[in-house]
């Protein structure tokens, strides 16, 4: 959803956590929060456009979780960081969304041992918090963007607007890659 601004505030980053070819010439941003059931039902529509569109698209995955409504969603964006630190950043993220209505700090463990992590770096990190003040940026990027809940999506850095269901994106990202060809 989106306020003001439609105009995406902190541009693609080095260390964000991308899908899809490095070349893509369409990229597109998700804030997403792993406990939110809107954007865990938006996860299947995400991976269809990169199966899609496996040359022109490239797909970003930010955290915006809401810590009002989700109890455990800055937990279970805390643990994604750990495991992207450990090289399984998208195993954890199909792992939270696949499990989103269990999300506390056992089942994180759990779910870090199932995809291979180091349980003992895992639990050093997690105990530690050393990954929340990139989660924290994430969602200071998100407030610049004038977002108010999550999932959304930018395009070119443009805010599209997916509170009607996914439609709208899937034929806005066909039409964009149409223009391309």
């Amino acid at each position: 959803m989106k306020t003001q601004s439609t105009v995406l505030a902190v541009p693609p980053q080095p260390g964000d956590h991308r899908q899809g070819p490095a070349h893509a010439r369409l990229t597109l941003i998700e804030y997403g929060d792993f406990e939110s059931p809107a954007c865990r039902s938006a996860a299947p529509t995400v991976r269809m456009l990169l199966d899609r569109y496996p040359t022109h698209l490239q797909v970003i995955y930010r955290h915006f979780p809401s810590e009002l409504e989700h109890a455990h969603a800055v937990l279970a964006a805390e643990a994604s960081e750990a495991a992207a630190a450990q090289g399984k950043f998208w195993e954890m993220h199909d792992a939270l969304y696949r499990h989103a209505a269990r999300l506390g700090p056992k089942d994180l463990h759990r779910y870090a041992v199932e995809i291979g992590l180091d349980p003992v770096r895992y639990t050093a990190e997690m105990d530690d918090h050393i990954y929340l003040q990139k989660v924290r940026e994430h969602i200071d990027g998100a407030r610049r963007s004038h977002l108010v809940a999550a999932p959304a999506f930018f395009l070119g850095g443009v805010h599209q607007d997916t509170v009607g269901g996914m439609g709208r994106l899937i034929d806005t990202i066909d039409e964009a890659v149409a223009r391309e060809r």
